[in-house]
């Protein structure tokens, strides 16, 4: 099936998303989760290809055919959220078939917007939404609806209120606490350091945290600032650092939420001509492993995440609850790894 791609915007008309629901609409998104720990969490430390789990909920349920699926994302010029629309495509049709109609679109992290593709993704009856949430807490209502009218929602890469019926997303605490432990060990404890932060989604909010719990237990480490919104994106790191280097003359280290901020923090870098200091991000972005590869680069480590299987059990879980099968724990946390310099010949990124 070809695909076709449409950009979202809040004044789309209900039918003309509805018609849309006959091809493939991508448009222009950061990596991110929810990093709960309740009870009812578990970690799902192997994400299984993409095998089985459909025949088998099948056998012992029945057949109930998955027709359409809908992803509504923060910010396609993002490459992570690129390849997660991949993944829920290339997956919805591996269990729906060639005929299976999917919808990739993005929010723009506008919640107004995100919330007029989820209400017309309801409308369309669209069996499966797939939601990487621009507000937690302010989808909460349009996420309702959505399920009031029967609607499957599954939360991926960030929380959602509002009832979903599952959330996949990294372990963001755990991506912040690595991060900041191995910037805390190379520093031996005493240094200066600054976050280049983002979107004040869940699981940005979560890295943060994560990192700043590990921070704290080092008196002689001094946090410059954590506030600077670089808005995931390799622009917004250089706008951003490029303001931190004339603020402060004088930095050991960065954490950065995700790559592209990261990258983008290494080009203000070397336009200032500063190599006084290293770099760590989140998500395991090709971009990164190739700057993390370069000897003479500042990019020290970053915490990979998995877009892809987040986005491949989202479908696989939602295609489960249609057929009849919920899921053991309602959030399913996905763990990081982190890759250095010291082992970024061996170990993978997200490709």
């Amino acid at each position: 099936m070809n695909v076709k791609k449409i950009a979202f915007t809040c004044g789309v008309t209900r039918s003309v998303i509805a018609a849309s629901l006959l091809g493939i609409i991508s448009s222009s998104l950061i990596g991110c989760t929810n990093g709960s720990s309740d009870d009812n969490t578990v970690t799902n430390t192997d994400i299984k290809p993409a095998t089985n789990i459909s025949a088998e909920t099948k056998t012992a349920t029945g057949n109930t055919k998955l027709r359409s699926v809908a992803f509504t994302v923060g910010d396609l010029s993002n490459p992570f959220f690129v390849v997660m629309g991949q993944a829920v495509e290339a997956e919805a049709k591996r269990i729906g078939g060639k005929d299976v109609n999917v919808i990739i679109a993005s929010s723009a992290y506008d919640l107004n917007q995100q919330a007029n593709q989820i209400e017309n993704f309801t409308a369309a009856n669209t069996d499966i939404i797939v939601l990487n949430a621009a507000d937690k807490s302010g989808i909460k209502p349009i996420v309702e609806k959505a399920k009031l009218a029967g609607r499957i929602v599954i939360a991926v890469d960030t929380g959602a209120e509002g009832g979903v019926d599952a959330t996949i997303t990294t372990n963001n605490i755990q991506a912040g606490e690595v991060s900041c432990r191995y910037i805390a060990d190379r520093l031996k404890g005493k240094g200066n350091v600054v976050i280049v932060n983002g979107p004040p989604v869940d699981s940005v909010i979560q890295r943060v945290s994560g990192c700043e719990s590990v921070l704290s237990k080092y008196p002689d480490i001094k946090i410059l600032s954590k506030n600077q919104n670089a808005d995931g994106s390799r622009d917004g790191g250089l706008r951003v650092m490029t303001d931190l280097l004339t603020t402060f003359p004088k930095i050991d280290a960065v954490f950065a939420i995700n790559d592209p901020s990261g990258v983008g923090a290494e080009l203000a870098a070397n336009q200032a001509q500063r190599k006084d200091f290293f770099i760590v991000g989140v998500d395991g972005a090709p971009e990164a492993i190739t700057a993390i590869a370069n000897k003479d680069g500042l990019y020290a480590a970053t915490a990979t995440q998995n877009p892809r299987g987040m986005a491949e059990k989202a479908v696989q879980v939602g295609n489960d609850i249609l057929n009849g099968k919920k899921p053991s724990s309602p959030t399913i946390l996905i763990p990081v790894k982190l890759i250095t310099k010291d082992n970024v010949s061996t170990e993978k990124g997200w490709e």
